[in-house]
């Protein structure tokens, strides 16, 4: 079992984000000739992070704020998160390249007569859930119903699309099972065993009538195309896990992390090539031709479930920003 957790999981979460901001939108050869070996990547010494991790805090607030008023219910998670992610948006800190499908419906969810499910960008399936989702994951004291339908409206607030729902319930699920200590080898089976039996559940408890925006004839078809695009793609993190070849660009293997179960399964990869060696996952995570700042963030996120708080070296994490919020987080959460 992984010490601290929570605050291990949240500040790898930060570190790849920082790590990966400067590189995204670069080819490999242009990230090795800029910074130097991938293997020796250094953290920038302002080690300011993207929009990724400002959404998970303002996720996490939320999150905390619900939980502090009692049982997590869909009313009670949405309020707060909804309020968060509007500051956020207004922030004068909002400059960090943050997603056009987050800003559209975070000025749409502004709008407090307006149901979320009205602000939700059904088409889109960025990253830009499951790249925040980590706290669902690491809360503690949730039942399974819970943190999968907490998973699933979070995104619905910005990302309607099924597979967006779905790969964000599975990287709250894989963040969770890390933390309880499952080992990272068992890790993948675990989770196309959750989408399968999860294929055709739509919960209407916590989406409403989210699926009625789409074209699909009925709630389960909807749910089970986002299902179905993730269970694809864990099958090819399967096969990548036992041939992809750390030297190369994880992208090739399992895609460039622009839309949600391609981060989902290149953040997974980049830790289970080395699920011991933390920072050469970091590293492997932010030196990739994709959306390098998610990718290496979900795979912090996982490396520090998986090992807790004592990953990082010190000095990277007195050097990164929003250290005090993400300190907060974890130690309420481990404790």
């Amino acid at each position: 079992m992984s010490k601290r957790p929570a605050t291990g999981s949240l500040l790898g979460l930060a570190l790849g984000d920082a790590l990966g901001f400067p590189t995204e939108f670069k080819t490999v050869e242009l990230i090795e000739s800029m910074f130097g070996p991938w293997r020796e990547m250094p953290l920038p010494q302002r080690a300011r992070v993207s929009d990724d991790t400002q959404m998970t805090l303002a996720l996490g607030r939320g999150l905390r704020t619900a939980m502090e008023r009692g049982y997590l219910a869909p009313r009670r998670l949405e309020r707060p998160v909804r309020e968060e992610f509007v500051d956020w948006y207004h922030s004068p800190d909002n400059n960090r390249a943050p997603g056009n499908t987050c800003l559209t419906a975070c000025g749409l969810l502004e709008a407090g007569n307006r149901a979320w499910q009205d602000a939700s960008q059904i088409g889109s399936k960025g990253c830009g859930a499951n790249m925040r989702v980590a706290p669902i994951g690491l809360a503690p004291g949730l039942s399974d119903e819970q943190r999968a339908g907490a998973a699933q409206l979070q995104s619905g607030l910005t990302h309607g699309h099924p597979t967006a729902l779905a790969a964000s319930d599975l990287t709250a699920r894989a963040v969770r099972l890390l933390a309880r200590g499952t080992e990272p080898a068992a890790l993948v089976g675990e989770l196309r065993d959750y989408a399968l039996a999860h294929r055709t559940r739509y919960d209407h408890t916590w989406l409403g009538d989210l699926w009625a925006r789409a074209q699909d004839p009925g709630p389960e078809h909807f749910i089970a195309r986002g299902w179905d695009e993730c269970l694809a793609i864990l099958d090819r993190l399967q096969a990548a896990v036992r041939t992809h070849r750390p030297a190369a660009d994880p992208c090739l293997a399992t895609g460039e992390g622009w839309i949600a179960e391609e981060a989902l399964a290149t953040g997974l990869l980049c830790f289970l090539l080395f699920p011991d060696e933390p920072l050469s996952a970091l590293r492997r995570a932010a030196c990739t031709a994709g959306d390098s700042d998610s990718i290496a963030c979900l795979t912090g996120a996982f490396a520090g479930a998986w090992l807790g708080a004592d990953a990082w070296p010190a000095d990277w994490v007195e050097r990164i920003e929003y250290r005090e919020d993400l300190l907060a987080l974890g130690t309420l959460w481990d404790a």
